[in-house]
């Protein structure tokens, strides 16, 4: 048997070990029966959490194959390697066997469901509409879908640029499932599912990159070197996601400390977060001692410790399993229609004081803002250190977005906005009109560029490299065409908010997240294209600039008033269900969005006017210092101001000639 094949049976023994051992602890492997109660049988009992073992398996698998293959070993001018292309070959394979088992939990989970056999669940036919009307059917039918798709487009990937768009696909893949189960039934059902979510991710990029350095390692391929110290330096903000995200779920599902041991889940945990400690510890040997090893030509040190280092983590992938299938500790709720959907109560009437103190956690929101801030103050720091200069101007642009973005995502008016359509609205108009101002004179593109290293092989890709690659794709030449550009700005919000869009997006945080997110985006590309610093693939004068933006805000002001001339209540539902008893009736109070949405254009149509001007005049002003110091080096030069004068000249010679003098 080959090294690879044993530390592949050794990842897969570690993980139903730690399976099987967490489903007695927890109580889940060996239920209490009551006769008379139908149950599903031992089969479905145990097949269930191994196929979800198995998917989750072939899901990391996938995502590691592809992250390497990506990311992590050098390309040649975008080129996979030897290495890399087997790796995205093999990611096919572990993408169609995520699929398989896909199918198989979903068989399960009818199974379970209806308490009957698998075999009576096919004949039933109670697949079909599983899969397509029930939560937890959807997620594995997407999954699925996905994981086809992967199988399929990565028999022809030869590119770096394939292999990451795969390796995106996968990351998405991984979300259906984690936005359904204890999750979703959270009381702070958007702090855990969020949290979940960003936890999934991060450990899937962590272990699955960890084994297939580990597979690198044992067949002894070439640039083990290079592939491990990129890894190393993403293994540490793995590891921060993974803990940050673990800790938050944990808080949205217990009770009280007390849980921990009190409660099986809360065991479960306990063991989970041991093996999470132990991680870290062997992540910081490796980068205090085995990676120098490396280094010096000594590979087996390594290889020893991060087989290690993937077999405890595999076990902890089946205590993670286990864990979906263990109850969270049962918690007392209102009996309050509005706390079952907001994830809180109904909020006292508003007033600017509750705005200004009634602040709503919002992680993904919160992890961006984070994220934004410190990556460009990571980046000013880099500059200012090595000696060079950024405007200070640009700097405070880009903080006062991200605090903008804060107040928008987690202060009251978040929690607000999910009641109030007006306040919906303002919380719109700032995130795509106010926030992306800010945040785009900022000129995030252009600080990377200044901040990042270039690749230390030549036609290789790093960070730098992906971010020129990406700025000069054809996708980003046609989104960020003027037309292109303005028509999503504009198009969007009557898509949205005219069709069931809008109903939808309010009733899923999934749909709520993407809502919000797409204002931000959306926002970002179009102020881009009129104000932005950065470079980009089509640059308007400065008069097509003021065109444009004066053609697009009469827009809005059109759907303000469409607004308020309905005689319909949007996502009527959702909002009578919450049953507000203050604020007006729903009708005045979309009126009063309108009215926001109408009158909210003017202040951003005032910021830009202000920074079309300034831009104007510093380029400009730079032109003319240009022609300037050609003229002062060239004074006989064939300059702007000496080619006009021969005209002149050339003029007042002919006009002698005519007069015969």
């Amino acid at each position: 048997m080959s090294r690879t094949a044993r530390v592949a049976l050794g990842s897969v023994a570690a993980a139903v070990a730690g399976l099987v051992v967490a489903l007695i602890v927890g109580g889940a492997a060996f239920p209490r029966i009551i006769p008379g109660i139908p149950v599903a049988g031992p089969l479905t009992r145990w097949g269930l959490p191994l196929s979800k073992l198995g998917m989750d398996a072939a899901a990391v698998a996938t995502v590691g194959l592809l992250l390497v293959a990506a990311l992590l070993l050098p390309s040649d001018k975008g080129m996979l390697g030897k290495s890399a292309l087997g790796y995205v070959k093999a990611a096919s394979w572990t993408a169609l066997s995520w699929a398989g088992f896909a199918f198989l939990l979903m068989l399960f989970q009818l199974s379970d469901l209806y308490t009957d056999s698998v075999a009576n669940v096919v004949l039933k036919n109670y697949i079909p509409s599983y899969a397509t009307q029930v939560g937890n059917g959807i997620a594995l039918t997407l999954v699925i879908l996905f994981g086809v798709a992967i199988a399929l487009f990565s028999r022809g990937a030869i590119t770096a640029g394939a292999a990451a768009g795969l390796l995106v696909l996968g990351l998405v893949a991984l979300l259906p499932p984690a936005l359904t189960g204890h999750a979703s039934s959270s009381p702070n059902h958007d702090l855990a599912t969020a949290g979940l979510s960003l936890h999934l991710t991060g450990l899937a990029l962590w272990v699955g990159g960890l084994v297939v350095l580990v597979v690198h390692a044992v067949r002894k391929a070439p640039q083990l070197e290079q592939a491990a110290a990129r890894f190393s330096r993403a293994a540490l903000w793995f590891y921060v996601v993974v803990g940050a995200s673990g800790l938050l779920s944990v808080v949205a599902r217990l009770t009280a400390v007390s849980d921990l041991w009190t409660s099986s889940y809360g065991v479960l945990i306990v063991a989970k977060t041991v093996g999470f400690v132990l991680l870290g510890y062997i992540g910081w040997y490796h980068r205090q001692r085995t990676l120098v090893s490396l280094e010096a030509g000594k590979p087996r040190a390594f290889t020893r410790l991060a087989a290690g280092e993937a077999l405890l983590m595999f076990a902890t992938v089946g205590l993670a399993v286990a864990l979906s299938r263990t109850p969270p500790p049962v918690v007392s709720l209102p009996a309050d229609r509005a706390f079952e959907l907001l994830g809180f109560a109904m909020p006292p009437p508003m007033t600017l004081s509750t705005l200004a103190s009634m602040w709503w956690f919002d992680l993904f929101f919160a992890a961006i803002a984070a994220a934004l801030a410190i990556l460009y103050g990571a980046a000013v720091h880099r500059l200012l250190k090595r000696g060079d200069k950024w405007p200070w101007g640009r700097t405070v642009s880009w903080f006062a977005g991200v605090a903008v973005l804060v107040i928008a995502t987690q202060s009251g008016v978040a929690r607000y906005a999910k009641v109030m359509f007006s306040v919906h609205m303002v919380e719109h108009m700032t995130l795509s009109m106010i926030v992306p101002i800010f945040l785009v004179l900022g000129a995030p593109v252009t600080l990377a560029l200044r901040a990042l290293k270039p690749a230390a092989r030549r036609g290789d890709r790093g960070p730098r490299e992906w971010l020129t690659t990406i700025l000069h794709s054809r996708a980003v030449k046609v989104i960020a065409h003027p037309a292109i550009a303005t028509a999503i700005f504009i198009a969007s919000t009557y898509a949205l908010y005219f069709t069931p869009l809008f109903a939808g997006a309010m009733e899923e945080h999934l749909g709520h997240i993407a809502m919000t997110l797409h204002f931000l985006l959306s926002g970002s590309l179009f102020f881009w294209v009129i104000i932005g610093v950065d470079p980009s693939p089509h640059k308007l004068p400065y008069v097509g600039r003021l065109l444009l933006l004066f053609v697009t805000m009469p827009f809005h002001a059109f759907f303000g008033i469409a607004l308020m001339m309905m005689g319909t209540v949007l996502a009527a539902d959702w909002y009578e269900q919450l049953g507000r008893t203050w604020g007006g009736p729903l009708l005045a109070d979309q009126s009063n969005g309108g009215a926001i949405a109408w009158g909210f254009g003017e202040i951003p149509t005032l910021i830009v006017l202000l920074a079309i001007a300034v831009q104007w005049y510093r380029d400009e002003d730079r032109t003319a210092r240009r022609e300037d110091r050609r003229a002062d080096r060239n004074p006989g030069g064939d300059t702007e101001l000496n080619r006009y004068n021969d005209y002149l000249a050339r003029l007042n010679k002919a006009d002698k000639a005519d007069k015969g003098e």
